[in-house]
């Protein structure tokens, strides 16, 4: 774990409300059916929390720890150039609810906190929800404007349907 300072206030804030939006940041709300049942709850769960999900997707993470956990400083790197350097505020490991977030540290091209959090109704449908809020902290993603809150979506969306193949073969209850 370093030392270094967020790049964002309020840190912390999507553990209560996904939907949190603090004034000057885009939000992005996007959420994933996944199946039903507590197998599917449990296996997703699991791939979120141990960045099955994230390597699945086919960026790059290098952690500090196997598994997520608060205070862990994480790099995820998309297209083998683009560094984005994070820690982990909080985790969830809940009876119905899984996840974790990260704050932005210096050097993500982002500024901002994503969450990523399983969860499993009360009729038994699991879901994902991958939730955000953010601004352009790099000339590029400054230069990319809707554009890039376009591929933050876009990312977003392929996290569900990636998560929803590695459950894919639970049967569903």
């Amino acid at each position: 774990m370093s030392s270094a300072p967020f790049t964002y206030e309020p840190v912390g804030a999507t553990r209560e409300d996904l939907t949190f939006c603090p004034p000057g940041f885009h939000p992005m709300l996007v959420r994933t059916r996944l199946g039903e049942g507590q197998e599917v709850f449990q296996r997703a769960a699991e791939a979120v929390l141990t960045w099955e999900m994230h390597r699945a997707l086919g960026v790059g993470i290098d952690a500090g720890a196997d598994r997520a956990a608060p205070g862990t400083d994480v790099t995820v790197t998309l297209a083998g150039v683009i560094k984005a350097p994070c820690r982990i505020i909080w985790t969830a490991e809940e009876h119905r609810r899984a996840g974790w977030a990260y704050g932005t540290l210096e050097g993500h091209p982002e500024c901002g906190e994503e969450a990523f959090v399983v969860d499993r109704t009360g009729d038994g449908t699991v879901w994902l929800t991958v939730a955000a809020f953010s601004k352009a902290a790099k000339w590029y993603a400054r230069a990319g404007g809707p554009a890039t809150r376009g591929l933050q979506q876009a990312y977003a969306r392929r996290c569900g349907s990636v998560l929803k193949r590695l459950c894919g073969n639970l049967p569903e209850v």
